[in-house]
C-alpha cells in the first residue's frame, strides 16, 4: 500500500517551490489514446482536484504537470513524459494561479459564512473556475439581500481579519460548530474567519481577508428553489471592473452622454427607435397597400415577384391581396440579402414565399411547387409559406398552368 502523501498546502499556502523523492512513476492510457504518466511524491505542495476546485498546475523535475488527484490520501501527478523512480525532483507551483484561487476561495467562505449567519442558508454547491466562482444557496436572496452581503464582506476584507487553517482533535472538533457540505470521516481541516465563519475546507486560503482585495457579486438568479450567483473577487474583480469602464466609457462617447448618465441616454435611444419603427411599420403598411392595388382583380392564377418585401411584410402584403383576389396568389422574393435584380434575372435562386387565395384550398398547389422546386413548407387552407429554389419564369409557369 502506497503511503501518505505529506500535503505541503496544508501547511503553507503561499509555498511554490519544493523538493520531493519520486516513489512511483507509470505509464497510463489517456482516453484520447495520449500516454501520459502517474507520479507519486512522498511529499507535494500540488493541491488536487476537490470540493469545486481545480487542481494546481505547474512543473515538476522541468516537465509540465496537466493534472494533480486525490484518492484515499495519496496525491498523483499526471504528466507528459515519465520521471524515473528514487530520484529527488524539485516542484514549482503556478504561483499567481494560486493566489488567484486563493482569493477567490476566500471570498467565498466570507461570503457563504454572512450569508448563513444572516439567513441561515448553506452552500450547496460551489465552483471555483478559471473565469468565474459560482455559489448554490439553499433559499431563495432578492438583490438587495445580495447588496447587504456583498458590503458586509467587503467590510470584513477592509478589517483585515485573520484566516486560521488547522486540524483540531476529534474532541476539539466535537465542540466546534462549523459548516459542510457533507459528512466528514477522518482528520478535518477547519478554516476560520475571525467573527465571520467557520467551514470544513481542504483548499488553499489567504492568511488575511485583506488579501482578498475585493469581493463582487457579478449576476445572480433563482436556481432549484434557492439562488444561484457567480463572483469575482480580487484580480478577477479589478480586470472585470476595467473591461466594463472601458465599455461604458465607449458607449458614452458613442451617445455623446456622461458616464452616469448613459442609462438614461439608451432609454430615450429606445424611445426613438420605438417610436420610429412604428412610423416604419406604417409606411410599409401603406407602400403594400400600393402594391396590392396595383395587382388585377381576377380569378386566374397571378404571381408577383418582388426585391422589396421584407419577410416580415409576407403575410400582410398576402392577406391584402387575398382580399382583393379569388384566384390564387404567389407572392416569391429572394432569400440572400445581395439579391439579384428580379426583372433581369433568369438564373435558378432561393425564394421566400407565400401562397393564398380566399375560395381555393391552397394547401395542394404548395405541396406540388415544393416538389417540383426542392421545396419545403406548408400552412392553412387559405395561405401556405415556405421556400423553394428555381428559376423566375419556371415558377410563375407552374403555378399558371396548375389545375386544382
Amino acid at each position: 500500500m502506497t503511503e501518505k502523501t505529506i500535503k505541503l498546502y496544508d501547511e503553507d499556502s503561499y509555498l511554490s517551490e519544493f523538493n520531493a523523492k519520486v516513489l512511483s512513476c507509470r505509464e497510463i492510457i489517456s482516453k484520447a489514446d495520449k500516454k501520459t504518466y502517474e507520479v507519486i511524491l512522498d511529499t507535494t505542495a500540488f493541491f488536487p482536484e476537490g470540493g469545486g476546485q481545480a487542481c494546481d498546475t505547474g512543473f515538476l523535475h522541468g516537465m509540465e504537470v496537466i493534472d494533480v488527484q486525490e484518492k484515499e490520501e495519496v496525491v498523483y501527478h499526471t504528466l507528459t513524459a515519465p520521471i524515473p523512480e528514487g530520484i529527488s525532483v524539485k516542484g514549482e507551483i503556478n504561483r499567481s494561479r494560486r493566489f488567484d484561487f486563493m482569493q477567490q476561495h476566500t471570498g467565498e467562505h466570507i461570503l457563504s459564512g454572512l450569508v448563513h449567519e444572516h439567513y441561515g442558508y448553506d452552500n450547496v454547491g460551489f465552483h471555483l473556475g478559471a473565469d468565474m466562482v459560482t455559489i448554490d444557496f439553499s433559499g431563495a436572496l432578492k438583490e438587495e439581500d445580495l447588496r447587504a452581503m456583498e458590503e458586509k464582506a467587503n467590510e470584513a476584507v477592509f478589517h483585515n481579519l485573520p484566516v486560521r487553517a488547522y486540524y483540531p482533535t476529534q474532541n476539539e472538533l466535537k465542540n466546534i460548530d462549523y459548516r459542510s457540505k457533507k459528512e466528514l470521516s477522518g482528520a478535518v481541516r477547519i478554516v476560520t474567519i475571525e467573527g465571520i465563519d467557520t467551514c470544513a475546507c481542504c483548499a488553499p486560503h489567504v492568511r488575511f481577508t485583506g488579501e482578498v482585495g475585493l469581493i463582487k457579486i457579478v449576476s445572480f438568479q433563482s436556481y432549484k428553489g434557492g439562488t444561484r450567483m457567480e463572483i469575482l473577487c480580487g484580480n478577477r474583480a479589478l480586470k472585470d471592473y476595467n473591461r466594463k469602464e472601458k465599455s461604458i466609457q465607449n458607449i458614452s462617447v458613442l451617445l455623446s452622454a456622461r458616464i452616469y448618465e448613459t442609462d438614461e441616454a439608451v432609454k430615450h435611444l429606445k424611445e426613438e427607435k420605438t417610436a420610429l419603427e412604428g412610423k416604419l411599420s406604417a409606411l410599409s403598411l401603406k407602400l403594400l397597400t400600393y402594391k396590392a392595388e396595383s395587382i388585377p382583380f381576377g380569378t386566374e392564377p397571378y404571381t408577383v415577384f418582388d426585391n422589396e418585401v421584407e419577410d416580415n411584410q409576407l403575410r400582410n402584403y398576402a392577406n391584402l391581396l387575398k382580399d382583393r383576389r379569388d384566384g390564387v396568389t404567389g407572392i416569391f422574393f429572394p432569400s440572400a440579402k445581395s439579391s439579384p435584380d428580379l426583372s433581369e434575372t433568369d438564373e435558378s435562386i432561393e425564394y421566400r414565399y407565400v401562397l393564398c387565395a380566399k375560395t381555393i384550398d391552397i394547401r395542394p398547389l404548395g405541396t406540388a411547387l415544393n416538389k417540383s422546386f426542392q421545396g419545403r413548407g406548408g400552412g392553412s387552407k387559405e395561405m401556405v409559406q415556405g421556400s423553394l429554389t428555381g428559376r423566375k419564369n419556371e415558377i410563375a409557369d407552374f403555378i399558371l398552368q396548375y389545375k386544382a
